[in-house]
């Protein structure tokens, strides 16, 4: 090789050889974990419920005997609670407002479902339908057909439809009028990490909730016989168009709750009574389930899996809707579902639906520190519940209509009223609701 040839030779060398060795660490970057790249929590997140409810990270106090955690567990949010006592017993991000796409609808039908007769018929106009999000669910109701209230909460349970919800929304006094009852309802809740802008969950600037208050909508949207009817439907008989001269044909809805129905690569769950999924391009997956087994009445909530796993929020809500049932009684509860502020005075607010289930009163922001490790993967700590037992006494009610005998003859247990607070328990401080401008 001439001396001009190596010359060459050695300064391309020189130049292409690093990008070779660097090469495969660039490659080793992209392949990291996909965990390494979702968002992560706020570092202070609100403490309704108790102290280790506001941390992130995973909550959770194993006692002997108590089975870990599922490992295939990727949701942002999550949280396992009896719906009975409100112990939460475990939880990841409890209090991370993220968008709830349709959950948000369990909020929409506590506040508004008890103020309209289901028996109320409505024509509907152009102007109800107005103002619905480009690529809304819908259940297919058109203008100048006359629906009843009955029919427009099937489809908003049902099949999530926006329609349902803005012609509901009328029937209130408005879009502008439901979102500020929603609201109210929330703080009333103590679903403080919830702010409404669009009663449908459509993805809007600012709207935010929590896995802690979608799960504390449900246990009250819950004591509601009509909600819990609807909850549970899994398909009905939906109104088509009326045409003159002729009978009014229906056409028939299905439930999108793929773990009371069923679907391809998710089995109905053995004792399911509802609640509410949703999915947006923001929110992603989102869902609430409720489900009784041996007596035992849990709330799950999940939110936005980073599962590539088909279903994987409803995966994920029953592997620990499993767990949760299999550690009832073998964990210390790591916070409580807080009962709304009417519960500690006994006066109602007017917007709620009905007596309620049995929530724990008190509350303790201090006890023992879990160990870190599998059960808590960020190391952080979790605080026992107070260990003040309800007063309420539980009551069992089926759900109305037989729904339920689809579903292995599951039977939804609830708690006539909310226990209120005795003389020795301690009294919560009012907490203001966090600024609906944080950027979730």
């Amino acid at each position: 090789m001439s001396a001009s040839k190596k010359t060459a030779w050695a300064v391309a060398t020189a130049v292409l050889l690093p990008l070779v060795i660097a090469a495969p660490a660039a490659h080793a970057d992209e392949g990291k974990d996909a965990k390494d790249k979702q968002p992560k929590p706020p570092a202070n997140m609100s403490a309704v419920g108790g102290a280790a409810l506001g941390r992130p990270g995973t909550q959770v106090l194993l006692g002997p005997g108590a089975p870990v955690l599922p490992k295939e567990l990727s949701a942002r949010s999550w949280i396992v609670a009896d719906a009975e006592s409100g112990q939460v017993l475990a939880s990841h991000n409890a209090h991370w407002r993220l968008a709830p796409a349709s959950t948000l609808k369990m909020l929409f039908a506590d506040t508004v479902l008890p103020k309209l007769p289901k028996t109320q018929n409505h024509l509907v106009t152009n102007r109800d339908l107005a103002g619905m999000g480009s690529g809304s669910s819908l259940v297919g109701i058109k203008e100048k057909q006359t629906y009843s209230v009955h029919d427009l909460w099937l489809g908003v349970f049902l099949r999530s439809g926006n329609d349902a919800v803005h012609v509901l929304s009328a029937m209130n006094g408005g879009v502008p009028q439901t979102v500020k009852d929603m609201n109210a309802r929330a703080a009333e809740l103590q679903a403080l990490d919830t702010y409404v802008v669009s009663p449908d969950g459509y993805d809007a600037p600012r709207q935010v909730s929590s896995a802690y208050d979608l799960t504390l909508i449900a246990r009250s949207g819950m004591q509601n016989a009509d909600f819990r009817e609807y909850a549970a439907t899994p398909r009905a008989a939906f109104p088509g168009e009326q045409k003159p001269g002729k009978k009014r044909e229906t056409f028939e809805i299905q439930n999108t709750n793929r773990l009371l129905t069923g679907d391809l690569g998710v089995a109905p769950y053995q004792g399911i009574a509802g609640v509410k999924n949703g999915n947006t391009t923001h929110a992603g997956s989102t869902f609430t389930g409720v489900a009784e087994r041996g007596g035992k009445v849990l709330l799950v909530t999940v939110m936005n899996p980073s599962s590539k796993e088909q279903h994987a929020v409803y995966k994920e809500t029953a592997r620990l809707l499993d767990w949760g049932f299999a550690a009832a009684g073998k964990v210390t509860p790591v916070g409580e579902l807080v009962p709304p502020t009417s519960a500690r005075t006994g006066k109602g607010t007017g917007t709620g639906s009905g007596a309620g289930t049995g929530a724990a009163t008190g509350g303790s922001d201090g006890g023992a520190e879990p160990a870190p490790g599998k059960n808590a993967p960020d190391g952080s700590a979790a605080s026992a519940a107070s260990e003040e037992k309800s007063g309420g006494v539980g009551i069992a009610l089926s759900v109305a209509g037989g729904a339920l005998l689809l579903l292995a003859g599951a039977v939804f247990l609830v708690n006539r009223r909310w226990p209120l607070a005795g003389s020795g328990s301690r009294r919560r401080r009012s907490q203001t609701p966090l600024d609906p401008d944080v950027n979730p």
